[in-house]
């Protein structure tokens, strides 16, 4: 399995027994981005992998989304080797919103003296960022309030919509070749989330089929979601990826 979603939590806010959503991109068997940092991500990381990730990726601000981030910030900050170099990527329009959700705390460490962002390399996008050697695509989903959720694609390999309303047009674009599509999902959606019914009224069959369902509100609904035959993300499961399609990748 050269190339790996490993999905760490699977639930909603409220669904904590099933984890906070995230994921982290695997390749070559080691961790190469995770994807959110929930109130449990880092702890289920840490237990996965044994150490603090050298990047993440941030979908949008909401706190079953970036949570872990403090717990990430005093692991960084007071380990000299880590301190300022694990990348933090966020759309550029989220900044504010963490810098008012998570960052501007007063003195964020008790003896003063340090900031929130020393603790990382912070690197803001827009159409998308170059890590490890991949270009990784960024998107805007439809979550909440406009530009303030954002997905994350490599192509030909997965998508990972983040929080979202349906977005077919997005996808069409995003997902080509034989992407996986992790995208939000619970039984019953919402304004802010995509449901079932969404799912068969706004996508094609050929789409459905490559879909790998998380974001839901319990065991219960997994399992009707299932029973309609639609492939349902677990906590700790590794899925396979296709490799990135040239391009992707820097040409030595």
């Amino acid at each position: 399995m050269n190339w790996a979603l490993h999905v760490l939590g699977v639930g909603g806010a409220q669904a904590v027994e099933l984890g906070s959503s995230g994921a982290v991109v695997e390749h070559a068997g080691r961790p190469l981005l995770l994807i959110d940092c929930g109130p449990d991500t880092f702890t289920r990381y840490l237990d996965t992998y044994g150490e603090p990730p050298a990047a993440v990726y941030v979908t949008h601000v909401h706190m079953d989304h970036v949570g872990g981030l403090e717990r990430l910030f005093y692991r960084a900050y007071f380990d000299p080797e880590r301190r300022g170099r694990i990348r933090l990527y966020a759309h550029a329009a989220l900044l504010p919103l963490l810098q008012g959700r998570i960052a501007d705390y007063p003195n964020v460490i008790a003896e003063g003296g340090a900031n929130f962002w020393d603790a990382f390399h912070l690197i803001p996008v827009s159409r998308g960022f170059w890590h490890a050697g991949y270009w990784f695509d960024v998107f805007p989903t439809r979550h909440h309030a406009p530009n303030t959720s954002f997905g994350i694609a490599l192509a030909n390999s997965f998508v990972w919509t983040g929080d979202t309303r349906p977005i077919p047009e997005l996808l069409l674009h995003h997902a080509g070749g034989d992407a996986l599509i992790a995208h939000d999902c619970a039984l019953i959606g919402n304004p802010s989330h995509t449901g079932l019914d969404d799912i068969e009224r706004e996508y094609p069959q050929a789409l459905r089929a490559r879909l790998l369902l998380y974001h839901y509100g319990s065991a219960d609904d997994a399992r009707a979601m299932a029973a309609r035959g639609y492939r349902i993300a677990e906590p700790g499961v590794r899925y396979p990826l296709a490799p990135p399609a040239a391009g992707a990748e820097v040409q030595a």
